[in-house]
């Protein structure tokens, strides 16, 4: 899913959302207190994962771009 505006954001979410609800099984952190943990640490990480990954993202971190957001609450799904 490309991601370049608020509200391919806002649909990514409700996506998200019903993957939890569809597969909570697939959810390393499926309770709130963990995915916020998790979003945190993968938050300070996230450059790591463009880099190992082999993704060119120039991000401007005042004004990032909405991409950005989703992979950081992808990443929350799994981090740990």
């Amino acid at each position: 899913m490309e991601i370049k505006s608020r509200d391919d954001f806002y649909e990514f979410l409700t996506l998200l959302r019903d993957d939890l609800h569809k597969r909570p099984d697939g959810w390393e952190n499926n309770n709130l207190d963990a995915f916020l943990e998790a979003m945190a640490a993968y938050t300070k990480d996230i450059g790591y994962m463009y880099r190992n990954n082999n993704i060119d993202i120039d991000v401007d971190v005042s004004n990032p771009p909405w991409r950005v957001f989703a992979d950081i609450l992808l990443g929350a799904k799994i981090y740990e």
